[in-house]
């Protein structure tokens, strides 16, 4: 019989080598530059990836560079990228992003952000409008690979059926936690596959508790007769 993990760096590291066995372990490969990748994610809140896809798209199709879409018509661009939902709210939001971002720099640039410590990085993203710090922490990790951890709703309901942080804990606690305790080379790989398992097995509305290879693990399958963690709602757009 296994004996269960007894700080979070062990359950962590558990946790991130049966992962890493199942789904295997990402190398880092920057998926954007930084600004595509912070508009991109401030198109992705509280929508599909299909959807947030297909507006950002939309967006780099009608203007043809940043300086374009900061100086839109802003009823102009909530129509470009309506197809991500919530329009009205994140076009002013990502023009706002933009004139900061040109501001600071005098060009449309985060590549400082690599050279600055995490916090202070994030601090910067999230003084942001609608910058979280789940938003901040995608641009830092998949751009840079720096260690900051985005935990979204299925980071968070792995987490906390795991016993890493209390059930219903909020998003900014499993990022504390997370941070905290893994590390920083983990981070990448162990993000991506979270929300693998996220969407495969351990899904909010029938987990595939049966197939689980962090079963035995979570604290949840005990005491609900194989039925894990279920958690209600998701990050507001407000501080995605």
């Amino acid at each position: 019989m296994r004996q269960h993990p007894s700080s979070p760096q062990q359950l962590i590291a558990q946790a991130h080598d049966r992962l890493a066995q199942t789904y295997g372990e990402p190398e880092f490969r920057p998926r954007r530059d930084p600004v595509s990748q912070l508009v991109a994610t401030i198109l992705s809140q509280n929508t599909s990836d299909v959807n947030t896809a297909r507006s950002f798209a939309a967006l780099r199709e009608a203007y043809p560079d940043w300086q374009a879409v900061m100086r839109a018509p802003t009823s102009e661009l909530a129509d470009v990228i309506r197809s991500g939902g919530l329009a009205d709210q994140k076009a002013p939001r990502i023009q706002q992003a933009l004139q900061r971002i040109y501001e600071a720099q005098g060009d449309f640039d985060l590549s400082w952000l690599a050279e600055v410590p995490v916090q202070d990085a994030r601090a910067w993203l999230t003084s942001l409008e609608g910058v979280g710090n789940k938003t901040a922490s995608i641009v830092l990790l998949f751009c840079f690979n720096r260690p900051a951890f985005p935990v979204d709703t299925h980071v968070r309901r792995v987490c906390t059926g795991l016993g890493l942080a209390p059930a219903g804990a909020s998003a900014d606690r499993v990022m504390q936690v997370l941070e905290t305790h893994t590390p920083p080379e983990w981070f990448y790989p162990l993000h991506l596959n979270l929300i693998r398992h996220g969407r495969a097995v351990c899904k909010a509305r029938k987990p595939r508790c049966d197939n689980c290879v962090l079963r035995d693990l979570c604290r949840h399958v005990a005491v609900s007769g194989g039925r894990g963690p279920t958690l209600r709602g998701n990050a507001s757009a407000a501080t995605a």
